[in-house]
């Protein structure tokens, strides 16, 4: 049994580095189990422009890399490997990695969530050349430049009405003729004169070497397929939370989820389990966001943590 440590971090992108980071600084000694795949949805993200404090930009696994030297600094301790289960039922919680098991007084999740993809190899191989997953982060990279987007729910509706600020045409492109999205979405997409339909298509191949310059897909009703040069290729499918560890154990969305936390806090159901980052923020899912997020969560962590303590010592005192 290992000794009960002060808090673990469980997921390391930029809520859960940005945690480490505010837990140390605080001397609470943090674990982070950053898993296999640290760093998030920035390692498959190029050049980052949108970050403060980076004016020339920077690339998404540099970043990730500069967060968790910033944490190590401060002396976070670093297990790269994946939890595979987790035992909140009592104090001290528990958190197993395959066979070995650590204990703390209080837990941070920051596990994230991932992009849906379309499972094609082309997609793959041109991630961050063309092929992106948030139009937040990449539209103002195509400035007149021709984009298509994929998906037909409110996110993909969005994305493409967003991206025709900047591109000089959208390409939004949908397997069937019926939307998922709100009627006012499609409505507004409709209106915009830079976006262009595409029904009854599906992706066969995102073209391009080493960066995007098009599509093929294929027709949905006569089989057929044909190729669309484009610039850009933004998959808007929707993001699942990384959460299967926890859905028994802590409050979530039913549909989606998400975990739930309570008002602006990052506090969970259970007392001294914190949720932060993008694995409770379906809304905004951007890397500042993420951070001031793991910040919310360290603080609330070390706050409840002392008051613990404030309270042990005022019955021992009594």
């Amino acid at each position: 049994m290992s000794d009960v440590r002060n808090v673990i971090i469980i997921g390391g992108g930029p809520a859960g580095y940005t945690a480490a980071l505010y837990s140390a600084r605080a001397n609470l000694q943090p674990l982070v189990i950053e898993g296999f795949n640290w760093g998030g949805q920035l390692m498959i993200t190029s050049d980052v422009e949108n970050y403060p404090g980076y004016a020339d930009g920077v690339m998404g696994p540099a970043m990730m890399q500069d967060f968790r030297r910033q944490a190590e600094r401060f002396g976070a301790e670093f297990l790269t490997d994946d939890v595979t289960r987790v035992d909140f039922s009592e104090r001290p919680f528990r958190v197993y990695v395959s066979n070995d098991e650590f204990l703390a007084d209080s837990i941070i999740v920051s596990t994230g969530a991932s992009a849906r993809q379309l499972g094609l190899d082309s997609e793959l191989r041109l991630q961050g050349r063309g092929v992106s997953y948030c139009a937040t982060c990449d539209a103002s990279f195509f400035r007149d430049k021709v984009v298509a987007v994929i998906g037909g729910g409110d996110s993909a509706l969005e994305e493409a009405t967003f991206i025709s600020r900047f591109a000089s045409k959208v390409y939004l492109v949908h397997r069937r003729e019926e939307f998922r999205a709100s009627p006012i979405m499609v409505d507004r997409a409709r209106a915009d004169e830079k976006i262009e339909f595409v029904l009854n298509k599906t992706v066969e191949e995102v073209l391009g070497d080493p960066k995007v310059t098009g599509m093929r897909l294929r027709d949905t009703v006569t089989g057929e397929t044909s190729d669309i040069e484009t610039d850009g290729f933004f998959v808007a499918i929707g993001h699942d939370p990384n959460t299967a560890l926890f859905l028994d154990q802590l409050d979530h969305e039913a549909d989606t989820g998400y975990l739930v936390t309570k008002g602006k806090s990052t506090e969970t159901n259970i007392p001294g389990v914190f949720a932060a980052g993008d694995v409770q923020d379906h809304t905004y899912r951007q890397a500042v966001t993420a951070a001031g997020s793991g910040c919310v969560a360290a603080l609330d962590a070390e706050r409840f943590l002392s008051a613990e303590r404030h309270a042990a010592l005022t019955t021992a005192g009594s």
